[in-house]
């Protein structure tokens, strides 16, 4: 048995001991249900490794990932519907069917012409709809991006970006005008079409918003920083006072 197999059936084998007899009471009080918090948490966990370009944390991350992956297939075991073996075979499988231009016969040279054939591979596998299996719990800006890019590939896409920014306006116009019910669709509307812009600039709008975050933070931070040196408190700041100190801080690059 090589490493990476034993690597992996001694995580089993503690994931069997924490869910058996005499192992630990929290462990075996949990669900599918209880633990997606936890899958949630350990994925956004694996981003910040990767933007933060920090290997160990990265590997560190990745295990709780898999331990999560370790831990829904023991439950399921244990209710006789699959186990871990079936999760790893079926997504093995899975990526045979879909790379018949490695593992069979098809010639497929670049990664465009993969893209090309990508969605016949996931309709050979029963899926009817192009935007069938995008997870309807995917954050909004992510799900917004797959499902304009799977659009995008049969042709159902602005020519050029001219007439996404026209619909950016158009949309900016039409929430202005918008009352009562109509102002929160169509500021769905306004942040769909954003996305297909940055889309277009070939920017992750999830990253760029993440960004804007950070920085607004930042420079927060440095506002309430100032008003605190100066023996007072935000409540107590005018919007003039806490507006000099922001632009200062923009001024300063935070």
């Amino acid at each position: 048995m090589n490493n990476k197999l034993e690597a992996m059936q001694e995580l089993l084998e503690v994931m069997d001991k924490l869910l058996g007899p005499g192992g630990c009471p929290w462990d075996r009080e949990q669900t599918h249900q209880t633990l997606t918090r936890y899958l949630i948490e350990e994925s956004y966990e694996v981003i910040e490794a990767i933007q933060e370009e920090n290997m160990i944390k990265l590997q560190e991350e990745l295990g709780d990932v898999l331990l999560q992956v370790v831990f829904h297939a023991a439950l399921a075991e244990k209710e006789g519907t699959f186990d871990f073996s079936d999760v790893a075979l079926t997504i093995a499988h899975k990526m045979i069917s879909r790379h018949p231009h490695v593992f069979a016969d098809m010639d497929l040279k670049t990664s465009d012409d993969v893209m090309a054939h990508w969605e016949g591979f996931k309709k050979a596998e029963g899926k009817k709809h192009l935007l069938d299996g995008i997870p309807a719990m995917l954050p909004a800006l992510m799900r917004a991006e797959k499902i304009q890019e799977k659009a995008a590939r049969v042709g159902f896409d602005w020519p050029v970006i001219d007439g996404v920014l026209d619909k950016v306006r158009e949309e900016i116009d039409e929430l202005a005008e918008a009352t009562g019910n109509e102002v929160e669709e169509e500021l769905g509307d306004l942040l769909f079409a954003i996305v297909n812009l940055a889309r277009f600039k070939a920017i992750d709008p999830e990253k760029a918003l993440q960004a804007a975050n950070d920085k607004f933070c930042r420079r927060f931070r440095y506002v309430e920083d100032k008003i605190n040196d100066s023996g007072f408190q935000l409540s107590q700041s005018s919007l003039q006072e806490m507006d000099k100190y922001w632009d200062e801080a923009k001024s300063k690059g935070y």
